[in-house]
């Protein structure tokens, strides 16, 4: 595996772990570390359309791990964000990014994941 540094951080070392088949990195936003936001990474390169989706730790880390060889679309969504510009990227990258704030609750709400609102119902 190599270490790769993110940079001094207060609070923490906020170093990712990657292996050459990983894309990793840290989000942060307008207060520091994203925490709990989500991480997609999507192609069309390869015989099927492939997507991989993990969530960011306490820290702000997260890696997308085990990707097969292709170029990656990658951006951050989550409650209270809107989704952050998609960054290509490919396996071995080291690769930080910016959650985008919603500007205001219905901005937002327009990318809450169906299971979202289907529990208002209930």
């Amino acid at each position: 595996a190599l270490l790769v540094g993110c940079g001094p951080a207060p609070g923490g070392d906020r170093a990712v772990s990657l292996d050459a088949d990983d894309i990793g990195g840290v989000v942060t936003g307008p207060e520091g570390p994203e925490a709990g936001v989500w991480v997609i990474a999507e192609t069309d390169d390869l015989p099927t359309r492939f997507v991989r989706i993990v969530v960011t730790d306490d820290e702000g880390r997260y890696v997308l791990p085990d990707l097969p060889d292709a170029t990656y679309r990658v951006w951050v969504r989550g409650y209270g964000l809107v989704d952050s510009p998609e960054t290509r990227a490919v396996p071995g990258a080291l690769l930080d990014l910016v959650a985008m704030p919603a500007p205001d609750p219905r901005a937002a709400a327009r990318y809450y994941p169906a299971g979202y609102w289907l529990s208002l119902l209930e």
